[in-house]
């Protein structure tokens, strides 16, 4: 009998607050490639979930859960056959509506409206599927600026799946160049985009930082994304600043509300006005403009 890869999760049942501040932690805490954490809407409230490819040190898991204000009593330790898991998660989360965004499994496929851009991605992570605070903010960003006009060149720096640079091919069917450090997430953002029927807009790149020729060779950009923690942000703001265009703008996000301000000094530095600041679950999204000079 063929013998079924398997998946070690840690459930939590919690409040929407609680369930989001232990994804976060486990993603934070553990190695994206071993373990998946992800905070989802159920029927019956909010859950929290972590998946890890080998069995995890219980006691370590349970110093998280108190890390993160959850009696370890409280959550629940199985282990399931991985596509089993797989299925649940997709099932769990509900489509995100983002003005005329709806990033949504292929489960919801049916709820998108005529008038509306459904961004189809499939993952088991909840931060690739538009669900996390940092992408909605980043979807805002992109009707906001899209109200105002299309951009000639769009770039997106730590592209994921692809959800932003699928929604500004999308919504304005413009160019967009798409990088990523990790090849695999490279290869799955170039499939979302072909399944979104926004391949033909968006080439995609393997890149840390803004070295890659492809990147270099079609600046300057009057619309940049970075959807990246601050250390990889506090990074980008010199080397960034030569790429832009007369009066773009760029819109950075995976930052803390309490880490805002640092992220918002650096890249003024660079001769940026801030210009809007949301902040979703705790998650901040900030937008600069360049000067036109």
């Amino acid at each position: 009998m063929e013998q079924q890869e398997l998946t070690h999760i840690v459930r939590v049942a919690t409040d929407e607050a609680t369930a989001k501040r232990v994804a976060d932690l486990f993603a934070e805490t553990f190695d994206p490639e071993e373990v998946a954490a992800s905070a989802f809407e159920t029927a019956e409230g909010w859950s929290a979930e972590v998946h890890f490819a080998h069995a995890p040190d219980r006691a370590n898991v349970e110093e998280l859960l108190r890390v993160a204000d959850v009696d370890p009593a409280t959550a629940v330790f199985e282990t399931v056959a991985k596509k089993d898991w797989v299925a649940a998660s997709l099932e769990g989360l509900k489509p995100v509506r983002v003005g005329p965004f709806v990033v949504h499994g292929a489960h919801d496929r049916a709820k998108v409206g005529p008038q509306e851009i459904g961004i189809e991605i499939e993952a088991a992570l909840a931060f690739g599927t538009g669900h996390h605070g940092t992408t909605q903010g980043c979807l805002a960003a992109i009707e906001e600026f899209a109200r105002r006009g299309r951009p000639k060149r769009t770039l997106d720096l730590g592209t994921g799946t692809g959800v932003l640079a699928i929604a500004v091919a999308r919504r304005c069917r413009r160019p967009v160049i798409a990088s990523d450090f990790d090849p695999v997430a490279v290869a799955t953002a170039k499939e979302n985009a072909r399944q979104n029927r926004a391949g033909s807009f968006i080439r995609f790149t393997k890149a840390a930082g803004t070295n890659a020729p492809l990147i270099r060779n079609r600046a300057r950009y009057d619309f940049v994304l970075a959807n990246i923690l601050l250390p990889v942000l506090k990074q980008l703001a010199r080397p960034v600043r030569p790429l832009l265009a007369p009066g773009a703008t760029v819109v950075l996000s995976g930052l803390l509300a309490s880490q805002a301000n640092a992220a918002a000094s650096l890249w003024r530095a660079q001769g940026l006005k801030l210009v809007s600041r949301r902040t979703i679950d705790g998650w901040t999204t900030l937008t600069f403009r360049r000067g036109r000079y």
